[in-house]
């Protein structure tokens, strides 16, 4: 279920970011204003990648949760693997 919840969130990332680099290249390519058009690229591809680099408080929930239930899951079967080798 991530994953569909991280396209949704790309998705909605490149709703403004398409547009942005579309601009840029406008000014870049069109009108000539190097400055104008590499800077609205560059905040384009700044928000990819923070979307993408960022975690929101749910994410760490979630990684938080996943290392404490590996951790008990991991101590609890080698307790589980002693015990059955010193009951043989």
């Amino acid at each position: 279920m991530a994953g569909i919840l991280d396209t949704i969130k790309l998705a909605g990332s490149l709703v403004l970011a398409i547009p942005a680099a579309l601009a840029g290249l406008e000014f870049l390519l069109v009108r000539g204003e190097t400055l104008t058009g590499a800077i609205l690229i560059g905040l384009a591809v700044a928000l990819v990648v923070a979307q993408k680099r960022l975690s929101t408080p749910t994410d760490l929930k979630s990684i938080v949760t996943n290392r404490i239930t590996g951790a008990v899951t991991t101590d609890s079967t080698s307790e589980a693997d002693d015990e059955d080798h010193s009951s043989r």
